[in-house]
């Protein structure tokens, strides 16, 4: 067998597997989406057919039983604004890291990557949370939010800083700009590929989290979408799987939709964020 035909080969099983593996979440998602439109009885199949009539009314019973309205509102508050806030402290530590050549500097970069490989110590943090007296509040998730995201944010903005020639910084200086006029006019400004990319993984972080909101949200009306889910769950699983399923195609909407429109900036921005030397 040719080297050619050997590679030919190898690519095939590649693909097919690969193909195996996007029907593992493919059909899954499907059988979600169908029975969120079927009747009780139906739904128990677990199957790919059409619902034999489609029972659109089903999310405006989820919407009202699971109470969504108040869970979308506070995922929409605490996902915006943790994004945001990641966006803009990672985006300026990073700046400082790259354009600085010292110890300190480096020693800062490495601090902030073990950030993503340590797990968080949930029991300590609560302790902490109440020494601060953020426990159950917004405030409390929105900062541990950005401290889990802060670290492989800043990994990103660090490497495609590095990437920018320091002569614009130069220029602005010479013009008498200060370090934030440099940064929010000029660095700030061609960041737009890794700034989608962190939004986009941060939110869908942020969005699909339970762990967080189950521990820290401790008042049932700052419940965010998963952990609604989780009690809807638990209050129907056992009858209404159509009324669960429509309650998951809900929660995971904005996520797909979020994804499809700026997935393309995704491989960019990684890609784009490499670490330079």
């Amino acid at each position: 067998m040719s080297a050619k035909l050997k590679s030919r080969l190898f690519v095939s099983v590649l693909l097919v597997f690969m193909l195996l593996l996007s029907l593992a979440v493919i059909v899954p998602l499907m059988i979600m989406l169908l029975g969120s439109f079927k009747n009780p009885t139906e739904v128990t199949a677990f199957d790919l057919k059409l619902p034999k009539v489609w029972l659109f009314g089903n999310y405006a019973e989820v919407f009202e039983k699971g109470g969504l309205a108040t869970a979308f509102s506070n995922s929409i508050f605490i996902t915006a604004v943790s994004t945001c806030t990641t966006i803009l402290i990672s985006s300026i530590a990073a700046f400082v890291l790259a354009r600085k050549k010292s110890s300190l500097s480096r020693f800062l970069y490495y601090f902030f990557f073990i950030g993503t490989i340590i797990p968080m110590q949930v029991i300590p943090t609560i302790k902490l949370s109440n020494v601060f007296g953020f426990y159950g509040g917004y405030m409390n998730a929105i900062l541990l939010y950005c401290a889990l995201n802060i670290s492989f944010s800043c990994f990103l903005y660090t490497g495609f800083i590095k990437g920018l020639p320091r002569s614009l910084d130069e220029a602005a200086f010479l013009d008498g700009a200060s370090v934030f006029r440099v940064f929010f006019s000029v660095i700030f400004p061609l960041l737009k590929p890794v700034n989608m990319t962190v939004m986009i993984l941060v939110f869908m972080n942020i969005w699909n989290d339970i762990n967080i909101p189950l521990y820290f949200l401790t008042n049932p009306s700052k419940w965010t979408m998963p952990l609604s889910v989780y009690q809807f769950f638990g209050m129907y699983s056992g009858s209404n799987w159509n009324l669960v399923f429509a309650d998951l195609v809900m929660t995971v909407l904005p996520v797909i939709i979020v994804f499809l429109f700026a997935q393309k900036y995704i491989i960019s921005g990684l890609t784009e964020g490499a670490l330079k030397e």
